[in-house]
């Protein structure tokens, strides 16, 4: 698998509730938003990458990647599984990416290492695992690598009322990716799911 057959979707599609209902992907880190910090971050890795986004579409267009809104089969602000099923729906190469916007330190080889698992344990998906504060390694879902065909499972999946990653991808081969290997950032998979700790997280890389 090379960079060229994956494509990647941005989600920007929550409600932000924990930041206090603001679209999160348009808050700044570093003094630029971060689903656009993180459509740098990623364009190297992939051939090509999309936004999934529920308002203020004009905007995050600006960015200069197809945006998609969530499926309408799932009604509104339906979770990340909403957005990877709009990913599904799009991607025109064999293999979709999914990476949240409020994590700006994700891996500038991460693509690279879910690719090479994905490949070698003949997987459905490949997700990475990441250390936490509590030091403990624990996957993070919504950065899966998976194939493209797996659309009509998570139709049916989310169908029958499913809405937990996990879930869905434990009904397939999933193959667990760690990221804390000797020279990997331990903040790599720090989230900010707060105003506070998207400046706490600024702060720290000041």
């Amino acid at each position: 698998m090379q960079g060229k057959d994956i494509t990647a979707i941005i989600l920007a599609g929550g409600r932000g509730s924990r930041m206090g209902g603001v679209d999160k992907g348009l808050q700044n880190f570093n003094g630029v938003p971060l689903a656009l910090h993180t459509l740098l971050r990623l364009s190297p890795q992939v051939g090509g990458v999309m936004i999934n986004a529920n308002r203020n579409i004009e905007i995050y267009a600006s960015f200069g990647a197809p945006v998609w809104p969530d499926s309408a089969a799932l009604g509104d602000y339906a979770g990340p599984l909403a957005g990877f099923m709009t990913g599904l729906m799009h991607c025109e190469t064999p293999y979709l990416l999914t990476v949240p916007c409020d994590t700006p330190l994700f891996p500038h080889d991460l693509a690279a290492r879910l690719a090479d698992a994905l490949d070698a344990q003949s997987a459905d998906f490949a997700v990475a695992s990441a250390p936490e504060e509590d030091g403990q390694t624990r996957a993070q879902p919504v950065f899966c690598l998976m194939r493209t065909h797996m659309l009509g499972s998570l139709q049916r999946f989310t169908q029958a009322g499913g809405r937990k990653i996990d879930a869905w991808t434990a009904q397939h081969t999933v193959a667990h990716v760690p990221f804390n290997l000797p020279g990997d950032d331990a903040q790599a998979f720090f989230n900010a799911n707060t105003l506070a700790e998207l400046h706490q997280l600024e702060s720290r890389q000041s």
